[in-house]
This record gives C-alpha cells, structure tokens and sequence, in this order.
C-alpha cells in the first residue's frame, strides 16, 4: 500500500491564531484519516514553507503528496505558485507522486458553513 500524504497550504500570515486554523484543520483530517499522514505549509510569513512541508511529508514516508491549497479561489496562489512550487519539488523526488487539488471553490458543502456562520452572527 502506498503511504499518502495530504500537505494543507494557505498563504500564511504574521498572527500566530490565523496560521493556527490550519493546524486545526489539519488535525479534524487526521481523525478522519489516520492512515494518512497530514501535514501543513504556508507560502509565507510563516514556517513551514510548501517546500520544507513536502520535504516533511517524505521523510515521513510518503510515497504520494496530494498537496490541497486552502483558498477559496483559484487566484495566483492556487492556480500558479503552488502547483509551480510542487512541480520544482517533485522533479527533486522522482519515485514521490505529487498532485495539487483544486481550491475549496464552489461546493455545495460550503452552503452549509455559510449558513452555519450566519446563524452565529
């Protein structure tokens, strides 16, 4: 069985509490996946960088990288510079399959957080 690894990146920010969402996004994954190893990144502004966040993922053994940018847009960040980071890393990695998902985007699943946040206003 191939060892994945599903790699979060957002774009990073300067205030510890923003990057932590996406730990805490990643650590709901890890209870829904625990076979998968979870990790994250951040383009900027804070460790770990995509790069040093693939590099990560395998050391730990994975054998597949499904990087997911976490925007809700595909805009520059998710249409251009990550899957150009990911493809620089991949070609240091040749035996590590590495795929970038699409954004959050449109999906009806985010009606229901949206909802979800209207109710709490």
């Amino acid at each position: 069985m191939t060892k994945r690894a599903i790699l979060l990146v957002d774009h990073g920010s300067r205030r510890a509490e923003a990057n932590a969402v996406l730990e805490q996004v990643a650590a709901l994954l890890r209870r829904r996946l625990p076979d998968d190893i979870v990790r994250v990144a951040h383009l900027a502004l804070a460790p770990p960088t995509l790069v040093e966040g693939i590099e990560a993922c395998v050391s730990d053994g994975a054998r597949e990288i499904v990087v997911h940018p976490y925007f809700l847009a595909p805009g520059d960040h998710a249409a251009g510079g990550v899957p150009d980071l990911v493809a620089e890393a991949a070609s240091r990695h040749p035996g590590v399959s590495m795929r970038v998902s699409p954004p959050l985007g449109v999906h009806p699943a985010l009606l229901d957080v949206i909802l979800a946040r209207i109710g709490e206003a």
